[in-house]
């Protein structure tokens, strides 16, 4: 079973209908009893930092990712998602993470040419970097392939956990992984083909439960 973590936070309903897709039982929920009996959990989320994480924190559901993290459970965030996987973001404000992936979440206006639209919107390719074995949830992609994106700030300082990269007047961070807690700065359930090829490949992960 795939549990949804629902913390009042992010497009639920195009998520379960992707993971429907690829032959997926999936459940959208806040029981804690039910995500310990998961398989796999995704921590979806849309909007800003600081509110994602204090709804995170008001259900309960901040303790409940650290345990299953800490039990092995595959955990795969989704755009705002991967961000509160960080240690922290500087969005309106400064806010603590949930520190499962070394590294800050600042705006890619820092960094990208001034003529660029923020939010970065849209599709774009996805780069591997060299050197460094492929993440399993990309196991079955080819160098390029193309995701969605919708977002304005990005993951930094985290090379040890990059596990994809895109341009956009830049290389913003569009993946990381730590152990057995995944992130994706792009939303794999709008990204077509491509997407459910890595839903797929997430479900595909063997756990500790």
């Amino acid at each position: 079973m795939i549990a949804i973590i629902d913390y009042g936070v992010g497009n639920l309903f195009s998520l379960k209908s992707s993971l429907k897709a690829i032959g997926e039982d999936a459940v959208v929920t806040r029981d804690e009893s039910v995500l310990d009996r998961a398989g796999h959990i995704i921590l979806p989320g849309v909007g800003a930092f600081g509110d994602a994480v204090e709804k995170l924190r008001g259900t309960g559901m901040f303790q409940v990712v650290l345990s299953q993290a800490a039990k092995g459970t595959p955990i795969l965030g989704i755009c705002l998602g991967m961000q509160l996987l960080f240690d922290r973001s500087f969005e309106y404000g400064e806010h603590n993470g949930l520190a499962l992936v070394q590294g800050e979440v600042r705006d890619i206006r820092t960094v990208i040419p001034k003529e660029l639209a923020v939010p970065h919107m849209g599709w774009n390719g996805l780069h591997f970097p060299a050197g460094k074995p492929r993440s399993p949830i990309f196991a079955d992609l080819e160098e390029g392939e193309h995701v969605y994106f919708v977002h304005s700030f990005a993951g930094f300082d985290c090379n040890e956990h990059c596990t994809a990269t895109t341009e956009y007047g830049a290389e913003l961070t569009a993946a990381v992984q730590n152990g057995n807690v995944y992130g994706t700065q792009f939303h794999p359930e709008k990204s077509g083909e491509t997407g459910l090829k890595i839903l797929k490949a997430f479900c595909r992960l063997e756990g500790n439960t």
